[in-house]
């Protein structure tokens, strides 16, 4: 899925420090799961969590609606969505406000070509591309338990691998403030429960320690396009 931030460069990299020793039947958490562009690359048993429902309700429709088939949606009703989305099913006004957006942002704006100029044929090929690329990754959601709600709230399993891909300090947040220390005392308390707990970011108190990094393209903000960042794999090693 196309998802401001995702994964997909990187997952092959990180993943298999991430499950290097994941043992049969142990749970694969993510709580911030976002477009689940590393989840959908792991094997059962997993569990997504995100904080927008309209997400969610998407990421499930996906698993119900096989092939997946959504509507051809134009500039005229992707606004109607935007600023009416009570109106329409939750998985609509994700699948909207995700892949027909500029950067995959949630309703950053309608694509349109490079020269921003609305061109109808244009709109027919991003419906279509936007439809290919979900139809791709959708039998990849097969049994994935997902979960809306504050990360806080979420119930993990014992013993689970928990990846955490959360909002980067810096760049573009949540629609309410992060608070990233209480983050950090929580990855504390969930390695002191007996958790395995790695964290994608550029930088990290010093009890998490860099098990990995690579210089990349940011994608974090639409703002930074071409910009260089170092991502960062950390993985908590005491609490």
């Amino acid at each position: 899925m196309k998802y401001m931030g995702s994964k997909n460069r990187i997952a092959k990299y990180i993943l298999p420090i991430i499950l290097k020793d994941r043992k049969p039947d142990q749970w694969y958490v993510e709580p911030f799961c976002g477009g689940c562009n590393s989840l959908d690359k792991v094997a059962n048993p997993r569990i997504g969590n995100d904080t927008n429902k309209y997400l969610i309700a998407l990421l499930r429709e996906m698993q119900k609606q096989i092939p997946f088939s959504p509507p051809h949606i134009g500039e005229t009703e992707y606004k109607s969505i935007q600023q009416n989305k009570d109106d329409y099913p939750d998985w609509l006004v994700g699948y909207v406000g995700f892949n027909l957006s500029f950067a995959a942002k949630f309703f950053g704006g309608y694509r349109r070509d490079k020269a921003g100029v609305r061109n109808y044929e244009n709109e027919a090929q991003q419906n279509l591309l936007a439809q290919q690329n979900l139809l791709a990754q959708q039998n990849l959601l097969a049994g994935i338990e997902f979960y809306c709600g504050d990360y806080k709230s979420l119930t993990i399993p014992e013993n689970s691998i928990i990846y955490c891909d959360p909002p980067y300090k810096g760049t573009t947040q949540y629609k309410d403030k992060f608070d990233h220390c209480a983050f950090y005392d929580w990855c504390r308390e969930m390695k002191r429960k007996g958790h395995i707990i790695f964290v994608s970011e550029y930088s990290m108190p010093n009890d998490f320690v860099c098990v990995w990094e690579k210089e990349v393209s940011s994608n974090l903000d639409v703002s930074s396009k071409g910009k260089k960042e170092t991502e960062k794999l950390f993985e908590l090693k005491e609490a």
